[in-house]
Parts: C-alpha cells; structure tokens; sequence
C-alpha cells in the first residue's frame, strides 16, 4: 500500500491549485499577490509540506538505522523543510515593515500583539509535548524538567522557529522605538539578523538553542522580506517589466543551486565538529551561504507566480488560519507514530503505511491545531 504516497505528488497541486485564478494576458496581473490572504493561503499549503517533510524524516531519511526501515515515497520533501520555512520568515519581516509603515502607533502593544501569541503557543505545545514524554515513560530530574518546561532544552523538537522569531520581533520593536531614522533603525534589524547568523555557525550541534543549522539556514529571508517591503513600490514594477527573463532565469537556476548546495553539504558540511574539522566555522559559512542563496530564489520564484496565479479555496483560507498552531503541534503526532519519539523513547504504535501516517497526522492535527488558536485567542482576545 506505500505506493499510494506518491499520490501527494498528485493530490498537492489540485489542493494548491484548486479554484485559482491564472492571469494569463500579458500585462495583466494579480495585484494582490502581496495580500494577507493570498499569503495566508500559500503558508496554509506549506505547512501541509512541512508536515510532509517532517514525516519524511521519520521514513526515507538516509539517516534512519537500521535502513530496512526506510519506506521510500516522500524523499523530495526530507531536505526541503527549510528552504519552505523561509516562505514564512520572508513574509514575517514583509508584514511587519508593512503594518509599521501603514497602521498608525503600530508599536503600541507590540509584544502583546505580535510576541506574546507566538510565546503562547511555544509554552502551551511544549507543556503538550512535556506530559507526552512522561506518559511513555522518559525518567527526568527536576533539572531536565526545568529546562524542559523554560523551553530550553527543547521538549518540541519542532520549536526552534517560534524561539527564533520572538527576538527578530524584538530587534525590529527595539530598532524602530529608539531610533529615529528609517534605514538606519532598518539597517540595525537586519545586522541583528545577520549577526545571529554568523554566531550560530560558531555553535557546535547540541541538545539545547542553537541546536543545528536548521535553526539559522532560512532566517536571512526575514530581513529580505523587510527590504522586499521597503522598497516594494520600486521591486515590483521592475518585476513586471522583465517578468518573462526573471522566470525564464529562475527556474533553471533554482535547479542549479539547488544541486550545488546538495554538492557543498557534501564537500564542507555542518558536522565538521564530529571529525576534528580545524575550520568547522568556516565549513558552516559555505553551507550557509549557499542555502539561504537557495532560500531566496525559492522565495523569489513564488513571488513571480503569485504575480500571475491569485490562489485561494476554502481548505487553503482554513489551513492559513492555523498555520502556527497546526506546525507547532502536528509534530507530537509525527513522533507518537514512529519508532521512537524524539528518536530516544518507545512509541506505543508504529505506522509502516506510509499514507495512513499522514492521514492520521493530518486529522489529529487540524482538530489539535483549531483548539490550541482558540485557546490562545482566549487568552489574547484582542488578537481575534
């Protein structure tokens, strides 16, 4: 039955493509590409991929010992996880240049508005997560449980995002607050960013923050979604203007970077710590550059579609509603159905049918996702 998995390769596409609205005359454009809906909808249909790929780690990655478990069919998505995060990373940064820029006293109430949902649901899934790994059994000190619950030593292992946004926000508050001019407090954000970069890559693999690349390979689009709305009103005619050359361009190109980054992981590597590299930093610089290059076009090639194709159905407006939540909680259900959760304890059952796991998956992570968003809106009513 595990050749019905590559009926994703199907199902995908009419999900994403269902009901939308191509723009095919030349000149003729969709002008709400940029919308909350238009990119609530994509980021709905990411987070159904995400989900994929974090399924894919747990059945065809190389990793997975011993191989007689590997159960090929989702292969594509297992490297992909990252370079779909920097879809939401690009357009966090978008939409908060874009709201400060267009809603008046947009900083007044910041943390609540924009941290404190985010920070919510990182404690309210982890706590999920905490009773999960005491119900199978995982022995624990009350240090372990500590660090468990302050979230440091991460009891989701899906988590890193909603620890890493929290502090981009607070740059941008930060920058923007107590500096006066625009580029200037712009410029301070993105050095944030940059520079959070670059340490990461000084941090060798642990079981705390920082834990490996994927913590720091994507977020370089957070501050490109900020210059991208910054300067919107001159990137997007010139996107008009030469839009057949850029989309001619950047589909063989994402092709081609992406098989060199594949060549570069190989060669340098993220993992020189475990074999005594004497320039392991420099090693994780390369590999970065070249992913968050791959993020970029990635990001790009969506834009110059979503110029041309206004997408949108019920399922897409549903799923972009919960896309925080369903990322944050579908991963207790990826782990409770594998061999092991978290990779260290015994799962009571284990799907070796590849299509059922993800339909389990999905139909006990929406319901989980709907109620743990209006658990949070109940907290924060002013984010209804």
């Amino acid at each position: 039955m595990n050749y019905l998995t590559y009926a994703v390769y199907i199902i995908l596409p009419i999900v994403l493509l269902w009901k939308a609205k191509p723009h095919s005359i030349i000149g003729e454009w969709n002008e709400e590409f940029l919308s909350l809906e238009q990119t609530k909808a994509f980021q709905g249909f990411l987070t159904v991929c995400i989900m994929l790929h974090h399924i894919g780690q747990k059945t065809c990655a190389s990793w997975i010992w011993p191989p007689e478990r590997i159960i090929h069919g989702l292969d594509p998505f297992v490297p992909a996880g990252y370079v779909m995060v920097s879809f939401f990373l690009f357009f966090n940064g978008y939409g908060i240049y874009k709201s400060y820029r267009t809603k008046p006293d947009y900083l007044k109430g910041f943390f609540r508005k924009r941290i404190l949902p985010v920070l919510l649901c990182m404690y309210l899934t982890g706590f999920i997560f905490f009773i999960a790994r005491i119900a199978l059994g995982e022995k624990m000190d009350l240090k372990t449980a500590l660090l468990y619950l302050l979230n440091i030593k991460l009891c989701n292992p899906n988590s890193w995002y909603v620890i890493v946004l929290p502090f981009f926000y607070a740059a941008f508050y930060l920058s923007f607050r107590f500096i006066k001019k625009d580029w200037i407090a712009t410029a301070t954000t993105c050095m944030f960013v940059f520079f959070y970069m670059l340490f990461s890559t000084t941090v060798d693999h642990n079981d705390y923050w920082i834990r490996g690349e994927w913590w720091y390979n994507s977020v370089f689009l957070f501050p490109v979604g900020i210059m991208f709305a910054k300067y919107e009103n001159k990137i997007i005619p010139h996107l008009k203007k030469w839009y057949p050359y850029y989309l001619t361009l950047a589909l063989p190109l994402f092709v081609i970077i992406c098989s060199t980054a594949h060549s570069w992981l190989i060669i340098y590597s993220y993992y020189g710590e475990y074999w005594g590299a004497p320039d392991v930093v420099q090693r994780r610089c390369m590999c970065l550059f070249i992913q968050s290059l791959l993020c970029v076009v990635f990001v790009f090639i969506c834009l110059l579609l979503g110029l041309k194709i206004k997408i949108g159905n019920r399922f897409l407006r549903f799923m972009g509603e919960i896309t925080l939540e369903f990322y944050m909680i579908h991963g207790l259900f990826v782990e409770l159905f594998t061999y092991e959760f978290d990779g260290t304890l015994p799962t009571p059952y284990t799907f070796t049918n590849v299509p059922l796991y993800i339909i389990t998956v999905f139909i006990l992570g929406v319901p989980s996702a709907y109620l743990l968003r209006t658990a949070i809106k109940k907290i924060c009513p002013q984010n209804k």
